[in-house]
C-alpha cells in the first residue's frame, strides 16, 4: 500500500497566517525522509478553513524539494477555474516533478467560495463535467478544439506538453449518479474523503465500479483521505482526536454553513439539505459530543497496532491501495501534529508498505450501507 500526507492548513486566531503556513510546510518537508509515498494539497478559499487556494502551485514548491514522493491534489474544484488554465498547470507540474503527480477533482459545496468566484452554484455539476472532459482532452491530444455549453475553445495546444500522461491518473470525489458514467468513460478513479461510515463509502465505491464496468472501464483502486491520531496509548490517541476533530466541526460549519439549510434549495445540492438538522444541533453540547464521537469513529485513531488493524479493515471494505493521512487538524499544536506523524511513520507506514497483508489486490468485503452523515475535508 501507498501512504501519503495531506496538508490541511487551518487559520488560527491570534497567529499570523505565515506562521501557521510555515509549520505545515515543515510537515510536508518531513514526508519524504519519513518514508511516506505522497504529499497532497487541498483547495479552499476566503475563510481560512484551509489556506490552500492554489494546490498545483503548492505542489510545485514540493516538486523542487523532493525526488521520490508522488504529488497530488485533493481536490482541484473545477467549476471555479478556466479548464484550460487547469490543464496548463497540470502539464507544467508534470514536467517540474518528472511525472510523479496525480490529480483529484471535485465540484465543491461552499456557497461562500462560489460567491467569491461569481459562479452560480446551480451550474456546478454541469460545469464540473464539461471541464473534466475538456481537461482530459487538452492533455491527451497535441491539438484540440471544443464547443460546449460553457466553453468554446478554438483549435489550440497546451504547452509545455506533459511528459507522463497525467490524464491517466485522474480521480474524482463525490461522484453523483448523474456524472458517474461520464467519469467512468473518461477513465477516472474515485477519491474518497472519509466523511461517512465506512460501509457507506464502500457502497458508493462499489456503485461506481458497477457503472464503470457497464461502460467497459475498470477503475483503479480508490484513493482515500482520512484524519489520523496515532499515539502510544488508546486514551491519548482518542483524547487528541476528540479535542481537535471536535474543533474541526466548528470550522466546517463556519465555512460551509450547512446548519442554515440554504443548500436544500440549490439545484444539484438538494441532498445537502438533509444535513441541516445535524449541524444545527451542534449548538447543543451533548449533540456536538455525539457528532464528534461519530467523526472520530470513522477516522484512524489508536495505537500503532490499532491503526494497522483499522486500515486493514478499510482496505478490505473499499479495495484502496493508497491512504492519505492528515496528521495536524483543528488547530492542533505543531509539536503534537509532528509527533503524531512521526509515530505513524515509524510504526505503521513500514507495515503498510511491506507486510504481505497489504500486498496485491484485496478481496473486497461487502456490507450494508449505514446512515448518510457528511463531514467534508
Amino acid at each position: 500500500m501507498k501512504v501519503g500526507v495531506s496538508l490541511s492548513i487551518l487559520a488560527q486566531a491570534g497567529r499570523s497566517d505565515v506562521a501557521v503556513y510555515k509549520e505545515h510546510l515543515e510537515l510536508g518537508d518531513l514526508a519524504e525522509p519519513l518514508g511516506f509515498d505522497s504529499i497532497f494539497a487541498l483547495e479552499h478559499h476566503f475563510t481560512g478553513y484551509s489556506m490552500s487556494p492554489a494546490p498545483a502551485q503548492l505542489l510545485s514548491y514540493f516538486a523542487g524539494r523532493t525526488k521520490r514522493v508522488q504529488l497530488g491534489t485533493a481536490v482541484i474544484v473545477l467549476p471555479w477555474h478556466d479548464p484550460i488554465r487547469v490543464a496548463e498547470s497540470i502539464a507544467l507540474l508534470d514536467v517540474l516533478c518528472g511525472g510523479r503527480c496525480l490529480f483529484g477533482f471535485g465540484r465543491g459545496a461552499a456557497s461562500v467560495e462560489y460567491a467569491g468566484f461569481r459562479i452560480p452554484m446551480e451550474e456546478a455539476r454541469s460545469r464540473f463535467v464539461e471541464a473534466a472532459q475538456l481537461i482530459r482532452l487538452a492533455l491527451s491530444e497535441p491539438e484540440f478544439e471544443w464547443q460546449g455549453q460553457f466553453y468554446q475553445i478554438p483549435r489550440t495546444s497546451i504547452r509545455p506538453r506533459p511528459i507522463s500522461r497525467p490524464e491517466r491518473r485522474f480521480f474524482v470525489s463525490a461522484v453523483t449518479p448523474e456524472s458517474a458514467e461520464i467519469m467512468a468513460k473518461l477513465g477516472f478513479g474515485m477519491m474518497v474523503i472519509m466523511q461517512n461510515e465506512w460501509p457507506k463509502a464502500a457502497s458508493d465505491i462499489e456503485t461506481f465500479r458497477q457503472i464503470a464496468a457497464a461502460v467497459g472501464h475498470v477503475p483503479p483502486p480508490p484513493v482515500i483521505l482520512t484524519n489520523v491520531s496515532c499515539a502510544e496509548s488508546r486514551d491519548e490517541a482518542h483524547e487528541r482526536a476528540m479535542r481537535y476533530l471536535g474543533k474541526k466541526w466548528d470550522s466546517i460549519d463556519n465555512h460551509y454553513h450547512f446548519s442554515d439549510g440554504h443548500l436544500a434549495n440549490v439545484k444539484g445540492y438538494e441532498a445537502y439539505g438533509k444535513m441541516t438538522k445535524t449541524y444545527a444541533k451542534m449548538k447543543e453540547e451533548s449533540a456536538r459530543q455525539k457528532a464528534t464521537e461519530f467523526y472520530v469513529k470513522i477516522q484512524i485513531v489508536g495505537t500503532p497496532d490499532d491503526c494497522i488493524q483499522q486500515i486493514a479493515e478499510l482496505r478490505s471494505l473499499t479495495g484502496t491501495d493508497h491512504v492519505i493521512a492528515d496528521f495536524s487538524y483543528g488547530g492542533m499544536p505543531h509539536e503534537a501534529g509532528e509527533l503524531n506523524m512521526r509515530l505513524f511513520a515509524d510504526r505503521v507506514v513500514p507495515v503498510l508498505q511491506r507486510d504481505t497483508l497489504f500486498a496485491g489486490t484485496p478481496a473486497i468485503r461487502t456490507t450494508a450501507a449505514q446512515e448518510d452523515v457528511f463531514a467534508p475535508a
